[in-house]
Formats: C-alpha cells, sequence, structure tokens
C-alpha cells in the first residue's frame, strides 16, 4: 500500500522569494518527482510569462464562486482584491498517489488547511528587511508606487503571523535559503518514514503475540 502524501505549507510576503524559492526546489530537488505543487485558481489577470493551468487556473468570479458553492475549494481567500482557492480533489488525488504537495498560500489560507490536516507542515520565508522587500518590488517593475506601498504595508501584516509557522527561513542569501527548505521537506520526510517503520513494527509484534 502506497503511504499516503504530506502537505507542506511555504508562505512569505509579497517579493521575498516565495516563488522563486518553489521553482528551484521542484527543478533541482525534485528528480523522483514526490514533490507536487498545488495550482491555485485564481480570479486576477495572468502576469507576463504566465500560463494558465501552469501557474494558475485563471477563472472569472463566476465560475469561482460556483466552485466555492460546489465546496471544490480545500481553502479560499482574498488577496489585493483577488480571490485565490486550492483544488480539494486534485490535492487529495495527489496525497492518495503518495505525492507530497506543496502549498503556495498566504497565512489565511495555511489556518484553514492546518484546521482540516493538523498534520501539515508549515514554512514562513522571511525578507532580510523591510528595505531589501522594497527593493526587490521595484526591481520586479511590475507594478505602481500605490501597490507597491499597499503591498508592503501587507507584507508587516503577513510577517506579524510567522509564529504560527513551523519553521522559519530569512531568504537573505537564495542558495542557502533554497537549502534550508530543502532540508526541512527531507527531515519531516525522514520523521515520518520512522514514525511510520516503528508503527509497523509495533503492529506485527502486537499481532505475532494474539
Amino acid at each position: 500500500m502506497t503511504p499516503r502524501g504530506s502537505l507542506f505549507i511555504i508562505s512569505a510576503p509579497s517579493g521575498a522569494g516565495k516563488s522563486s524559492l518553489i521553482k528551484a526546489l521542484l527543478e533541482r530537488f525534485n528528480l523522483d518527482g514526490r514533490l507536487r505543487l498545488s495550482v491555485s485558481h485564481t480570479t486576477r489577470a495572468p502576469r507576463p510569462g504566465e500560463e494558465d493551468h501552469v501557474h494558475y487556473h485563471f477563472v472569472d468570479e463566476r465560475e469561482f464562486q460556483e466552485l466555492v458553492d460546489r465546496g471544490a475549494f480545500y481553502e479560499h481567500a482574498e488577496v489585493f482584491g483577488h480571490h485565490y482557492g486550492t483544488s480539494r480533489e486534485i490535492v487529495e488525488r495527489w496525497q492518495g498517489e503518495g505525492h507530497d504537495v506543496l502549498f503556495d498560500i498566504d497565512w489565511q489560507g495555511a489556518r484553514l488547511i492546518r484546521a482540516q490536516s493538523p498534520g501539515a507542515h508549515s514554512v514562513f520565508i522571511m525578507p532580510p528587511s523591510l528595505h531589501a522587500l522594497r527593493e526587490r518590488l521595484e526591481g520586479r517593475g511590475q507594478d505602481s508606487a500605490e501597490v507597491i506601498a499597499s503591498r508592503m504595508a501587507r507584507a508587516q501584516a503577513e510577517i506579524s503571523h510567522f509564529g504560527e509557522y513551523e519553521y522559519v527561513l530569512i531568504n537573505d542569501d537564495f542558495d542557502q535559503c533554497l537549502m534550508q527548505l530543502r532540508s526541512v521537506i527531507e527531515g519531516c520526510r525522514r520523521q515520518l518514514s520512522a514514525c511510520r517503520e516503528e508503527a509497523e513494527a509495533l503492529a506485527r509484534s502486537i499481532m505475532g503475540e494474539s
């Protein structure tokens, strides 16, 4: 029987490098294909270079609400005036196939997932400073000064929730942070594997006594 996959929640304020870390993690350290990134549904428009069903499932407000009404989302939230949601059916299918699922979500979604799956692991990615975060947001060249100011205010609010997470990593040196993220996932896997082996050994012992 294939062991059920684990859930890994990764959150960070916008501009902290979360998406780049996840992309590098999947490209460099997922040779066995065991890790899967949950692709969210969103009502926002695609950004330059984003592809439908690859980076997000892009839907309109009516379709998103229909999915909410059907209970199709594992979690959903509103961020910067747009809605985001995670497909329950896809996540549960991947877990059943033995895949570990990564969630690229904010603290609101993280709370909802932990409420439904207390065993989910969670990682918060911190920027080295608010000044560095602002420089990264401005360096993107995608947002107006007004939007950047809004993202900075939200970033401070998001950082205030770091204590809700199991692990906190600082993305000052990208490669170092990437290796730390990899270590977190591999460490959790080893711990779960050891617990599973211990439980199986105990079950065999009990059955042998009966």
